[in-house]
């Protein structure tokens, strides 16, 4: 169904489907008209019309595909249709508190590796939504400057990465057996000389065509070290999550028992971490936060969930990463939309 521009609806319609909505979205509980009509207005005042009124502008917004009656109950709840009309055009988002925001600051001030930045940051966003809060890791492809590969023992040797912006990683190598320190000496000269302003993966690429067309020097034990040390990093990087996911407890609340199998369904969506990415990734370009609802969405059709994501920037303001919120469609966005927004905001500042 088409989507209806808020401003066609007439002002009392609007103001009925504002107070359901709402409604809905603090108890997750259909609204009756008799509920209605003692409900205070977002100006404080009420609504000043009869039940049978209130019926009858409901019945309205039902034919728009705007609402929905469940059959268990007599009152109304919004429709995805309702929700994104709401969410586009009516909503009034609240922002952060100053204490709110301090606090998001200072947990993500904490010194340590990035990785626990994010997962910080993924369990910042379970906490202010009450869902599950996802951050996507960083694509970390630094251009390189040198790898050395340093002889421990007999068996093993320590290969130590550095990239040009000073960092340093460090992997342990199972040495081919008679493994000269002479051939560890030519394996780290080929590869320093092919890594320089490369990222490893475009290093990996040259120094494998010059391996299989012939066109390298290296003796055997050499070549055999180059193909070990690319197989270790290779291996790593594939190893590296692709999403953190926090809070999945949180998905399972009290009106999740009532609707098993769209929880189970959800569950398993977040179990498929490569999904989730992807969809996060359709977000990576996005100018402000965006909102995906329900079956708008493909992967989540059938588990019926919302989704906020939000790109997160580095310091020179290049997309490094999106993260995100993902619960059921009662989500409160007008809370949770700006407190997203907010977190990537500061996350950024984090990465640097």
């Amino acid at each position: 169904m088409a989507r209806i521009p808020a401003d066609e609806l007439g002002e009392r319609a609007r103001a009925v489907f504002r107070l359901v909505v709402e409604s809905y979205l603090a108890s997750g509980s259909p609204v009756g008209s008799k509920a209605l009509a003692g409900v205070r207005t977002a100006e404080g005042g009420a609504l000043n019309l009869s039940p049978a009124s209130i019926r009858s502008v409901l019945a309205e917004l039902e034919g728009l595909g705007l609402l929905a009656a469940p059959h268990t109950s007599a009152g109304r709840m919004p429709t995805e249709l309702g929700l994104r009309l709401f969410v586009d055009g009516m909503m009034q988002v609240a922002e952060p508190t100053p204490e709110e925001r301090a606090a998001i600051e200072q947990r993500l001030s904490e010194p340590g590796p990035i990785e626990a930045a994010l997962e910080t940051t993924s369990a910042i966003l379970s906490d202010i939504s009450g869902a599950a809060g996802m951050v996507m890791v960083p694509r970390r492809e630094p251009s390189l400057s040198q790898m050395s590969l340093v002889l421990l023992d007999r068996n093993r040797a320590l290969a130590v990465l550095v990239g040009q912006d000073g960092t340093v990683e460090n992997r342990l190598l199972e040495l081919p057996a008679g493994a000269a320190p002479s051939a560890l000496q030519e394996a780290s000269n080929y590869i320093t000389a092919r890594l320089a302003g490369r990222t490893l993966a475009e290093a990996a690429r040259a120094m494998q065509a010059e391996i299989t067309s012939g066109k390298s020097a290296l003796d055997s034990a050499a070549r055999d070290l180059v193909e070990q040390g690319l197989a270790v990093w290779s291996e790593d990087a594939a190893r590296r999550p692709v999403l953190i996911v926090r809070g999945q407890a949180n998905l399972l609340d009290a009106g999740a028992l009532q609707d098993v199998e769209r929880v189970r369904s959800l569950i398993d969506d977040l179990e498929s971490k490569q999904s989730v990415a992807e969809l996060l990734e359709s977000a990576r370009d996005a100018e402000a936060t965006r909102i995906f609802i329900g079956a708008e969405n493909r992967l989540f059709a059938l588990s019926g969930s919302s989704v906020i994501a939000a790109p997160y920037r580095n310091r020179e303001g290049r997309v490094v990463g999106v993260l995100g919120v993902i619960g059921p469609t009662r989500l409160n966005y007008a809370r949770v939309v700006p407190m997203v927004d907010f977190t990537a905001r500061s996350l950024g500042k984090r990465i640097g």
